[in-house]
């Protein structure tokens, strides 16, 4: 569910700095890229993402292992009843399987503001900001121009080519763009350098197919308490899910998610995870978090979009 575009140039070592500008964003629009930048100065200064909680679901009786979800307001247009017997995740679980299928009927392409910020090796990386065009068909490609923190930088990434992988086109900002557009493929050790996840692994489907594998694992155990309420991120209204598991497991990817899905789009827009405190009360330490903001879809992207040689790209 993400990349890392931090410090990517910031390197006396020019041939390493190529390997971090490889990011996990999504960039773009089917508008022109002067309108794009005027887009992209916004996001500049949404560097936080904006998010409230506007109502929350009446607390539960806590439970040894597994709570019910709590009773979720009539705004949430998802049903988020917990059936009987069954497990607090299976709810949030139809609907990440309802999103997916929504998502390959409704989604040909989309472009956003992605907002990232990564923890790597245990060192968590400052928050980042990409502007990003992805299409799923006929093909998965993306471009991307970074925001933050290295302003000019661009990525393309195509899945078919001549390499079964993809392959990946980048291109610094400042300096190092009088190196020229350099070629990759997105697992190679200087793409992955400072890298979270391979550029392979970008998105919204591919967020919501991971969130789907792992609460297919979760709700193999107990030890699992959701909470339920009615949100905003950047004024947009969102359903929060949040998934804590209070004990620390090997079964267990997190302590604490925070998934928010957009009301009207019924798909992911947020996703945040959180280790496991150091003390017992202490703050979660974040893991990861994803926000895509500004949101536009079926745009009409076509091969030229994601062509190498678009007169628009990589000036």
């Amino acid at each position: 569910m993400r990349i890392r575009f931090t410090d990517f140039f910031n390197t006396a070592q020019l041939g390493l700095a190529w390997a971090r500008l490889i990011g996990f964003g999504l960039i773009g629009i089917g508008i022109p890229l002067a309108d794009q930048f005027a887009t992209a100065q916004e996001a500049h200064r949404l560097i936080e993402p904006i998010y409230r909680v506007a109502h929350e679901a009446a607390a539960g009786q806590t439970t040894q292992v597994a709570s019910r979800i709590e009773h979720v307001l009539p705004q949430t247009p998802f049903d988020l009843n917990q059936r009987a017997s069954e497990h607090p995740l299976m709810p949030a679980l139809r609907i990440a399987q309802q999103c997916l299928q929504s998502f390959d009927q409704n989604f040909h392409d989309y472009n956003a503001t992605l907002i990232k910020q990564e923890r790597i090796a245990g060192v968590l990386g400052d928050q980042e900001a990409a502007f990003i065009k992805v299409r799923n068909h006929p093909s998965f490609d993306v471009y991307m121009f970074f925001l933050k923190p290295h302003r000019g930088q661009e990525c393309l990434y195509k899945s078919v080519t001549k390499d079964p992988k993809g392959m990946l086109y980048a291109r610094g900002s400042g300096m190092t763009k009088r190196l020229g557009v350099m070629e990759l493929p997105p697992d190679s050790r200087l793409a992955m350098r400072g890298q979270k996840y391979p550029i392979t692994k970008l998105g919204l489907r591919k967020l919501i197919t991971e969130l789907i594998e792992v609460a297919e694992n979760d709700v193999k155990f107990g030890e699992c308490d959701v909470r339920t309420a009615q949100s905003q991120i950047n004024k947009r209204s969102a359903t929060l899910i949040e998934v804590v598991h209070p004990v620390q497991r090997n079964n267990f990817r997190f302590h604490k998610a925070e998934l928010f899905i957009d009301n009207e789009l019924k798909i992911p827009i947020r996703y945040a995870a959180y280790l496991w405190p150091d003390s017992p009360g202490g703050q979660p330490p974040l893991e990861e978090a994803y926000t895509y903001l500004n949101l536009k879809i079926n745009n009409g992207y076509t091969d030229i979009d994601f062509d190498r040689n678009n007169p628009e790209y990589f000036k």
